[in-house]
């Protein structure tokens, strides 16, 4: 719209992203190397293979890592690692990764599944269908957790997704009961931060030059009842003759755009004031042509009356 705007700094998750499911290089993809590994395999190696691959990222840490940056934490446990979340730090506790990683259905459960009489449970286990067995190696817990979540991106993208985030004010479930810690923690980690940020350096509103005046030109006079020029100058010589301020408005190409929502509530009341003064304004011209017409027509029936009785005598 050619208007002048201002960045706003908000923290990229790409690097957090790519740092937990990287198809290469992520922590999901060791987990499943470390899991297909051939000889001993357990949580050490496995957190001293992160510890490798991960020594100078900054937003990865262990007990390993700090040793070599010199940095004394009591916080963080051994077989642990943190990783720096753009809202908070989040330990986890590679205790059981490789077990539950590997926690697989085997090939011939799936088969005697599938082999049931009961629909229910040959719907569930389509992987058991001696047509479509696969000599590959069942896909991990990582991995399925990985396609999940590509399939769900992959349903969000095709589709117009609308957000609520709703916020508990307290853990109790109790009415009238406010816990300030517990929001705070829940607007950081849903982002509202930023959002708030965001809605700040922007404009609350936008609309159309000409459905804008439409609507609002009978706050001017010059404008009103009606404007010859075009739909932006008769925007701009309304908004000049209200005095909003300059930074409280930006002309676009096609539209217009207003900063705060106390501006747009301004223009509301205004604009339902004026109505009023339009229907008094209305009404009073109406009752005025009817009575004047009302008078107009006693006063032909007087003047026949009249006229006629005078003939008559």
């Amino acid at each position: 719209q050619g208007i002048q705007w201002t960045p706003v700094e908000f923290f990229d998750n790409t690097i957090i992203c790519n740092l937990i499911e990287n198809s290469t290089s992520g922590i999901l993809a060791m987990l499943d190397e470390e899991c297909l590994r051939p000889g001993v395999v357990n949580e050490d190696t496995f957190l001293t293979k992160l510890n490798q691959l991960f020594a100078n990222h900054k937003h990865y840490e262990s007990k390993e890592t700090q040793n070599a940056r010199r940095v004394m934490d009591t916080s963080l446990p051994p077989k642990c690692f943190r990783i720096h979340h753009y809202a908070g730090k989040v330990t986890y506790n590679v205790t059981g990764f490789i077990e539950k990683n590997n926690d697989l259905l085997f090939r011939d459960l799936s088969q005697a599944m599938w082999a049931s009489r009961h629909s229910l449970l040959r719907s569930l286990f389509p992987e058991g269908d001696p047509q479509k067995v696969s000599l590959k190696l069942p896909p991990t817990a990582g991995f399925q957790f990985k396609s999940s979540v590509a399939l769900l991106m992959k349903n969000l993208y095709s589709k117009n997704p609308n957000y609520i985030r709703c916020i508990k004010p307290n853990d109790t479930k109790s009415a009238m009961v406010f816990t300030p810690e517990l929001v705070l923690g829940q607007v950081r980690y849903l982002g509202l931060l930023e959002n708030v940020r965001v809605r700040r350096a922007g404009y609350a509103f936008r609309q159309l030059y000409g459905p804008f005046l439409q609507r609002y030109k009978m706050l001017s006079p010059r404008t009103w009842p009606r404007w010859a020029g075009s739909d932006r100058e008769g925007t701009e010589v309304l908004l000049a003759h209200l005095a909003y301020p300059g930074e409280e408005l930006a002309f676009g190409h096609t539209k217009i755009f207003i900063r705060s929502p106390r501006t747009l509530f301004d223009l509301e009341r205004r604009r339902q004031e004026r109505v009023a003064q339009l229907v008094v304004l209305i009404q009073k011209m109406f009752r005025g042509w009817r009575c004047r017409t009302q008078y107009q027509l006693m006063r032909k029936s007087q003047i026949l009356i009249s006229a006629w009785f005078r003939g008559h005598a």
